[in-house]
């Protein structure tokens, strides 16, 4: 029986020095993924050294774009991708070891019993290294409002090292996405669930990066506020969110 094929996305703006060091790491791991780096017209040249990356190994992929459009499109640019090329499973994770490799083997086996597999900091055994109080507050509440807001189950909500199934993305109207920062995460579940997935969390340890800057600032932080309100007062109002299938909505 063969396995399901796997595409890992790496959504880039100037990390050209994790690149090369981690694309090989994936691979020790998980030789037969493919892997599409994402990148954002970084300034770095961290596209011109992917497609350098690629040339020398079939299985990796590059998608440019115009500019800095936003973690949502990129991420949803890397599920159409799967989608189209016929993928079974598509794995998101950071470029920039924050996300370690070496989840990826509990992570892609928690996948044969759910639609979603989530790498989870706030299960027994996650946790967070290199963070202040202020970056676990922001965290955790962000966490805490998704789930009363969002009706959501799952712990870790804003995480985004995470497995899907990509029959079921297919049946996501795309086109209704609110969020294009950081609020994408706790919507995709939003979404996600509409279309009827199921859900399962496995342990991570989050590790600060390892080079370059962190993209979190005060504006996203808001935006992503106000974005799950707004599909909170959706939900609340039972305001319909629509699938692409013959299930119609939801």
């Amino acid at each position: 029986m063969t396995s399901p094929r796997l595409l890992i996305t790496l959504c880039t703006y100037n990390e050209r020095e994790n690149l090369p060091l981690l694309i090989p790491e994936i691979h020790a791991v998980a030789p037969d993924a493919d892997v599409l780096v994402i990148d954002d017209n970084s300034p770095d040249g961290t596209g011109t050294l992917a497609d350098e990356l690629a040339t020398r190994d079939p299985r990796i992929h590059v998608l440019h774009r115009a500019g800095k459009l936003g973690l949502g499109t990129a991420t949803v640019a890397g599920f159409r991708f799967a989608i189209e090329k016929g993928y079974d499973h598509v794995l998101n994770m950071d470029a920039d070891f924050s996300h370690h490799p070496r989840h990826l083997p509990a992570i892609r086996e928690c996948l044969t019993r759910a639609d979603v597999a989530i790498g989870s900091r706030y299960v027994t055994g996650g946790g967070v290294v290199g963070w202040n109080w202020r970056r676990h507050f922001m965290s955790q509440g962000i966490n805490w409002y998704a789930r009363l807001l969002l009706g959501l189950k799952t712990r870790d909500n804003s995480g985004s090292f995470r497995c899907y199934q990509v029959s079921k993305l297919a049946l996501i109207d795309w086109s209704r996405i609110r969020a294009r920062g950081y609020a994408f995460q706790e919507e995709l579940l939003y979404r996600c669930r509409a279309v009827g997935c199921t859900f399962a969390e496995t342990p991570i340890i989050f590790e600060d990066r390892r080079f370059g800057l962190s993209k979190i600032n005060w504006k996203e932080s808001v935006a992503a506020l106000w974005v799950i309100f707004r599909l909170g007062f959706d939900r609340l109002f039972g305001v319909p969110v629509r699938g692409c299938s013959s299930r119609g909505e939801r």
